[in-house]
């Protein structure tokens, strides 16, 4: 089965709803979110699918750019091929998001034609299943968004944005209870120092925390090592890292209890099952980054945590932007907080070619919240933040015994 073309399919997605950080066009969920769909075709007749993240505008380019390197290949041949791609990236950084996104989203789609090819779910050549449904959290801007939640069955919530974070999250684990996994994502801005993270994590440690997030930026070690030393909360990180030996970083020093690598730029269903592997031997758990993806990728996470065995949990926007739906022929089955393993062949879903070219790619980046403040441009980030940043550690008040 051989490789005859490679096609990129890039589209401006909407803003998911009930999350901390898409209220303000300033966000990059809520103005600058972009879906790259590939599409490996090849001389039997099958066309896999798969998706890339990071900056899917410049992924797409790298994927064009790389493309002819795999055409007339044999397209079940995926490490190979993904080792060919490697090498020819030397020149262009190797290891960065771009590189890794457009690795992920051909990998992923040479999983898919392989599960076509022989007629099963992506699931069973990854290992077979460990489990038939994978957990999943959703997000909660607040304790309505969160109750909704629990009631549709999500039984895992977690929260963001940093203005109020800890009184959000108070409010929040008071509304659900004790019983609902809570988490807390402080995103690592650059505006964020360690000494903020310990502040705010050891104000959130009273709330049986499933993990806290990002704390600080991944590029500061230091301060990872600080809050680990100083929090007494699970760590969580991985989404803006592409390579196992980023990941090998924060693994070696036992900075983290959570990986979570993003399903679209982190080298593809291939390398994230070597980290799978590489996690269990030190007892850590999987947990994929979902946020800005778009259902294809999320179709290659629930098959890659349906088949290993330290799979946490999955995140996942809902209720989503309703384009997603539109966006391909087939959707997750969904119910009591779990999304069932697709049983069809490949990953078991298609883009709607026509849908993706009737939302082209207008934008694909925009500030975060928090930062780059009009009227504070020539001060520093950290200056730049400290209004939201005092924000941050105020908490909802004590309760009384009456």
């Amino acid at each position: 089965m051989k490789i005859t073309e490679i096609r990129c399919h890039l589209m401006q997605a909407g803003a998911p709803a009930h999350t901390g950080w898409t209220a303000t066009g300033q966000t990059a969920l809520a103005g600058g979110r972009n879906w790259l769909f590939v599409t490996v075709h090849t001389d039997a007749g099958l066309v896999g699918t798969g998706e890339g993240s990071g900056w899917p505008r410049v992924v797409a380019t790298a994927v064009d750019d790389l493309a002819h390197l795999l055409i007339g290949e044999e397209a079940s041949d995926i490490e190979r091929l993904g080792q060919k791609l490697r090498t020819a990236m030397m020149g262009h950084g190797q290891t960065g998001t771009v590189g890794m996104g457009a690795l992920a989203a051909i990998d992923m789609a040479l999983w898919d034609l392989k599960g076509l090819a022989l007629e099963t779910p992506v699931a069973n050549l990854l290992g077979g299943l460990v489990r038939q449904r994978v957990p999943y959290y959703c997000h909660a801007a607040d304790v309505a968004s969160a109750r909704a939640a629990v009631e549709r069955g999500v039984r895992g919530i977690k929260v963001g944005g940093l203005p109020g974070i800890v009184e959000r999250a108070f409010a929040i684990r008071a509304a659900v209870g004790p019983e609902v996994d809570l988490m807390v994502d402080l995103h690592g801005p650059p505006w964020l120092n360690a000494a903020d993270a310990v502040a705010i994590g050891r104000a959130l440690e009273p709330l049986n925390l499933l993990f806290l997030e990002d704390p600080v930026a991944p590029d500061n070690l230091d301060g990872w090592r600080r809050v680990r030393d100083q929090v007494a909360l699970p760590l969580a990180a991985g989404e803006r890292l592409s390579t196992l030996a980023e990941m090998r970083a924060f693994i070696d020093e036992r900075l983290l209890d959570v990986l979570q690598p993003d399903t679209g730029r982190f080298g593809g269903l291939t390398q994230m099952r070597k980290l799978a592997g590489l996690a269990e031997a030190h007892g850590l758990l999987i947990a994929p980054h979902s946020g800005s993806l778009g259902p294809v990728a999320e179709f290659a996470a629930v098959h890659l945590l349906a088949s290993i065995p330290n799979a946490l949990l999955l995140e996942r926007m809902e209720p989503d932007w309703p384009g997603r739906a539109s966006a391909v022929t087939s959707s997750l089955a969904a119910s009591d907080g779990h999304l069932t393993v697709p049983t069809g062949a490949g990953l078991g879903v298609r883009i709607d070619t026509d849908f993706v070219a009737a939302h082209p790619s207008e934008r694909n980046a925009s500030l975060p919240g928090g930062g780059w403040n009009a009227g504070t441009e020539d001060e520093t980030l950290y200056l730049q933040a400290r209004r939201p940043r005092a924000a941050m550690t105020r908490q909802a008040p004590k309760a009384t015994d009456d």
